[in-house]
Protein backbone atom coordinates (compact mmCIF):
# COMPACT_ATOMS: atom_id res chain seq x y z
CA UNK A 1 0.00 0.00 0.00
CA UNK A 2 3.15 2.13 0.20
CA UNK A 3 3.42 1.98 -3.30
CA UNK A 4 0.14 4.07 -4.04
CA UNK A 5 -0.07 7.61 -4.38
CA UNK A 6 -1.66 9.65 -2.09
CA UNK A 7 -5.12 10.20 -4.18
CA UNK A 8 -5.78 6.29 -4.55
CA UNK A 9 -4.80 6.21 -0.92
CA UNK A 10 -7.78 8.67 -0.15
CA UNK A 11 -10.10 6.84 -2.73
CA UNK A 12 -9.51 3.77 -1.17
CA UNK A 13 -10.29 4.48 2.43
CA UNK A 14 -13.52 6.82 0.90
CA UNK A 15 -14.95 3.66 -0.36
CA UNK A 16 -13.72 1.46 2.69
CA UNK A 17 -14.87 3.50 5.32
CA UNK A 18 -18.32 4.53 3.25
CA UNK A 19 -18.70 0.30 2.82
CA UNK A 20 -18.13 -0.18 6.78
CA UNK A 21 -20.53 2.46 7.93
CA UNK A 22 -23.23 1.02 5.93
CA UNK A 23 -22.65 -2.50 7.12
CA UNK A 24 -21.88 -1.38 10.53
CA UNK A 25 -25.81 0.34 10.20
CA UNK A 26 -27.24 -2.79 9.01
CA UNK A 27 -25.75 -4.94 12.13
CA UNK A 28 -27.10 -1.96 14.36
CA UNK A 29 -30.58 -2.96 12.95
CA UNK A 30 -30.29 -6.45 13.39
CA UNK A 31 -28.54 -5.73 16.82
CA UNK A 32 -30.38 -3.32 18.50
CA UNK A 33 -33.69 -2.63 16.36
CA UNK A 34 -35.54 -5.65 15.02
CA UNK A 35 -34.79 -7.10 18.88
CA UNK A 36 -36.47 -3.33 20.53
CA UNK A 37 -39.78 -4.31 18.24
CA UNK A 38 -39.40 -7.99 19.01
CA UNK A 39 -43.10 -7.55 20.65
CA UNK A 40 -44.51 -5.96 17.88
CA UNK A 41 -42.98 -8.32 15.38
CA UNK A 42 -44.58 -11.22 17.23
CA UNK A 43 -47.76 -10.64 15.29
CA UNK A 44 -46.50 -12.11 12.45
CA UNK A 45 -45.28 -15.81 12.14
CA UNK A 46 -42.59 -17.55 10.16
CA UNK A 47 -42.06 -21.47 10.34
CA UNK A 48 -44.60 -21.34 12.74
CA UNK A 49 -42.91 -19.11 15.42
CA UNK A 50 -43.68 -15.59 16.17
CA UNK A 51 -41.42 -13.11 14.31
CA UNK A 52 -39.89 -11.29 16.60
CA UNK A 53 -38.44 -14.28 18.37
CA UNK A 54 -36.97 -16.20 15.76
CA UNK A 55 -35.35 -12.70 14.25
CA UNK A 56 -33.72 -12.89 18.00
CA UNK A 57 -32.66 -16.52 18.66
CA UNK A 58 -31.78 -17.01 14.84
CA UNK A 59 -32.54 -14.51 12.05
CA UNK A 60 -30.34 -12.21 13.24
CA UNK A 61 -27.46 -14.29 13.55
CA UNK A 62 -27.93 -15.77 10.20
CA UNK A 63 -28.21 -11.98 9.28
CA UNK A 64 -24.76 -11.28 10.61
CA UNK A 65 -23.05 -14.44 8.82
CA UNK A 66 -24.83 -13.62 5.60
CA UNK A 67 -23.39 -9.85 6.11
CA UNK A 68 -19.90 -10.65 6.64
CA UNK A 69 -19.36 -12.49 3.54
CA UNK A 70 -20.89 -10.01 1.63
CA UNK A 71 -19.01 -7.60 3.11
CA UNK A 72 -15.59 -9.43 2.31
CA UNK A 73 -16.69 -9.83 -1.67
CA UNK A 74 -17.28 -5.91 -1.52
CA UNK A 75 -13.74 -4.92 0.18
CA UNK A 76 -12.05 -7.58 -2.03
CA UNK A 77 -14.02 -5.46 -4.88
CA UNK A 78 -12.62 -2.22 -3.53
CA UNK A 79 -9.11 -3.50 -2.69
CA UNK A 80 -8.67 -4.81 -6.41
CA UNK A 81 -10.56 -1.76 -7.81
CA UNK A 82 -6.68 0.43 -6.24
CA UNK A 83 -4.62 -2.66 -6.41
CA UNK A 84 -3.97 -3.68 -3.29
CA UNK A 85 -5.66 -6.92 -3.12
CA UNK A 86 -4.06 -10.17 -1.94
CA UNK A 87 -4.08 -13.41 -3.74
Amino acid sequence: MSQMSAENRQGHWRKTRRLMFVHLAIWFVFAYLIQWFASDLNQFRFLDFPVGYYMAAQGSLYAFVIQLFIFVKQQDAIDREFGVAEE
